[in-house]
């Protein structure tokens, strides 16, 4: 009990000192896509949201002290500054419909029902991810993506996967599911979103049916939720043939924003995600932003994996500063993105390291930004030893520094330290930074402190640093 209040004091007390967004938010607003810039979201009361958070799927236990976990988890995020997590309501946890094809269990409803009484409690709006099962088998290579009670031959809808997707029968039942779910929850703005399906490209079958399938129940989402997002994920961005879905996808009418996964992955066949994190997070940002997506791009899933995903990464043991958390949640943001990264791994890798405090440094470095008022254009600055990426904005410049020589194949795997750099300066006058601003201010993340580095002529002078550094002007 004096471990809950102390708790307690404590998020109020950050809610107070750092004026976190998340903490503000009125809890009647729902987010939407910013109608002053739709590259950007806001609540319905017009205040900027920007999505701080992580996929924070289901507690890894089907009893029910999950709950005191899932809680634990919220507490920790919310006293950091966070206001977003993801949930899979398909997962045994939750699934309401677990037991027979088409009917729906009452107590796993209320697990759902205190799920957003907590996030409610702690700031959190949810993005609730309907299905995730990508076979229909009785014998599955899968089990933890296998849904059979959806077979004919087990009192279900469907002959196979297809069937699930283009039967007539199984489209009207999953609309059922849909109104079952808009009679509950329909007018809840703890709801971020609700998201049709987890990786839908995975299930064993082709595009020609989830696709179709895909933009029926997106009109469907939007008719029986209208206060609340829709949209659709695909899985990890990794091949080149990727590209083309990618492209249909983020364009689709009804999906309100352009989701994109993507991990540092050994094993897979673009080279873009062998390397730094944090270029292979903003160059799946760019490559969204460049179909001409008039919507906001967000990375919806990231992190790292065991070759082809076959586990967790190996080296995030080693990671107890967070380096790759921190620039799955930068990265992004400042190269155009509507939001922080969000990474997976939520239990063996941002709890069991207590990587929470990364979030807030996030936080604390876009406190005040309204993205839909800058109207940011997103670029980047050459440097000699710096990847340089800007925001540049009506009235803001923006921008977060990364050192090109320290990655987590330097630090992790070679383990070398990451060098301090002193004496570095930057020409912002590209950034039409005028030749009157003498200060800028400097935020570093990994020290969480503020200070001001004097401008000449345009160019600001750095104070020491690791890793990376903010600057805003």
């Amino acid at each position: 009990m004096q471990r809950n209040v102390l708790l307690l004091v404590q998020a109020l007390a950050l809610c107070f000192l750092a004026d976190f967004d998340a903490c503000a938010a009125p809890a009647d607003a729902f987010v939407r896509v910013s109608p002053r810039d739709p590259r950007y979201l806001e609540l319905s009361d017009g205040r900027p949201y920007i999505p701080i958070g992580l996929n924070l799927i289901h507690p890894n236990t089907r009893d029910a002290d999950g709950m005191a976990r899932m809680e634990e988890w919220m507490q920790k995020l919310s006293t950091n500054g966070g206001n977003y997590i993801r949930v899979w309501v398909s997962s045994p946890f939750w699934d309401v419909e677990h037991q027979k094809s088409g009917e729906y269990d009452e107590s796993k409803a209320r697990r759902i029902d205190e799920m957003l009484k907590m996030a409610r409690r702690h700031g959190l709006r949810v993005k609730l991810t309907l299905e995730h099962f990508r076979e229909m088998s009785d014998t599955p290579r899968q089990r933890w993506a296998n849904k059979p009670l959806h077979l004919v031959t087990n009192g279900g809808t469907a002959t196979n996967v297809a069937d699930f997707f283009d039967g007539e029968t199984s489209r009207a039942q999953f609309k059922k599911k849909l109104a079952w779910l808009a009679k509950r929850y329909g007018d809840d703005p703890t709801v971020y979103a609700w998201e049709l399906w987890n990786e839908v490209n995975a299930v064993a079958t082709g595009a020609e049916h989830y696709m179709p399938w895909t933009e029926v129940m997106l009109s469907e989402l939007h008719r029986l939720f209208p206060k609340n997002l829709a949209m659709q994920s695909l899985g990890s961005f990794d091949t080149a043939r990727a590209r083309e879905l990618y492209h249909r996808h983020s364009l689709l009418p009804g999906n309100d924003v352009a989701q994109v996964h993507r991990y540092l992955d050994l094993g897979a066949p673009l080279e873009v995600c062998h390397g730094p994190v944090d270029v292979l997070a903003a160059e799946a940002t760019r490559e969204l932003s460049g179909y001409g997506v008039k919507k906001p791009v967000i990375l919806a899933e990231s992190g790292a994996v065991e070759p082809r995903h076959s586990g967790p990464f190996k080296l995030y043991a080693k990671d107890q500063e967070g380096i790759l958390l921190h620039d799955v949640l930068f990265a992004p943001f400042f190269s155009g993105a509507a939001g922080a990264g969000q990474i997976w791994h939520w239990d063996v890798y941002v709890d069991r390291n207590n990587l929470w405090p990364h979030f807030a440094r996030f936080a604390e470095a876009v406190k005040g930004i309204d993205p839909p008022a800058e109207n940011f254009t997103a670029t980047s600055l050459p440097h000699p030893r710096l990847r340089v990426y800007a925001l540049k904005g009506r009235k803001t410049v923006l921008l977060w520094c990364r050192d090109g020589q320290s990655d987590w194949k330097s630090e992790l795997e070679q383990g070398h330290p990451a060098e301090t750099l002193d004496g570095v300066k930057l020409d912002l006058t590209g950034l039409g930074v005028k030749p009157s601003v003498r200060l800028a201010r400097i935020y570093d993340p990994w020290r969480n402190r503020w200070s001001e580095a004097p401008v000449e002529g345009g160019v600001v002078a750095l104070p020491p640093f690791s890793r990376s550094v903010v600057v805003a002007e």
